[in-house]
C-alpha cells in the first residue's frame, strides 16, 4: 500500500472514532481500554507511522511532524472522551465530543493535515 492510500485508510479510521465514542457514551461500554486508545502507536495508522515503511525524508518533513503531532492531541483527547463514557459520565462525554468540543477541533485540523501530507504526496515524484 502506498502512502497516499495509508493516509486515506487513516482518515477513514480515525473518522469512525467519533462514532464509537458516541456508542461508548451511550452504552457506557467500549471494546478499547483507555490505555490502548491514549497511545499513538497502537491504530494501524499508528503504526505505521512510526513503523519502518517511512523513509527518514519522509519523516524529516514538516507534513509528518505535523500529523504525528495532531495524531497524537487526537489520541489523548479521544482517550478523555472515552474515560468519560465509560465512567457513567455521560452528560460530560456528551460535551466533550460536541461540535465545538476540543476533539472535534483535533479531529478536523488532523484530517486536514492528513490531506494535505497526501496532496503533496502527489506532487513528488514516487520513490
Amino acid at each position: 500500500m502506498d502512502h497516499a492510500q495509508e493516509i486515506d485508510k487513516a482518515v477513514g479510521a480515525h473518522g469512525m472514532w467519533k462514532n464509537r465514542l458516541k456508542q461508548a457514551i451511550e452504552s457506557g461500554k467500549l471494546d478499547t481500554p483507555v490505555a490502548t486508545i491514549r497511545t499513538n502507536n497502537q491504530c494501524a495508522f499508528g503504526k505505521w507511522l512510526y513503523g519502518p515503511t517511512l523513509s527518514a525524508q519522509d519523516k524529516s518533513s514538516e507534513y509528518y511532524k505535523t500529523v504525528t503531532e495532531l495524531h497524537t492531541q487526537f489520541h489523548q483527547v479521544a482517550a478523555q472522551v472515552a474515560e468519560l463514557a465509560t465512567s457513567g459520565k455521560k452528560n460530560e462525554a456528551e460535551k466533550a465530543l460536541a461540535p465545538d468540543s476540543r476533539f472535534a477541533s483535533i479531529s478536523s485540523k488532523l484530517t486536514a493535515a492528513m490531506l494535505s501530507w497526501k496532496k503533496s504526496l502527489s506532487t513528488v515524484p514516487h520513490r
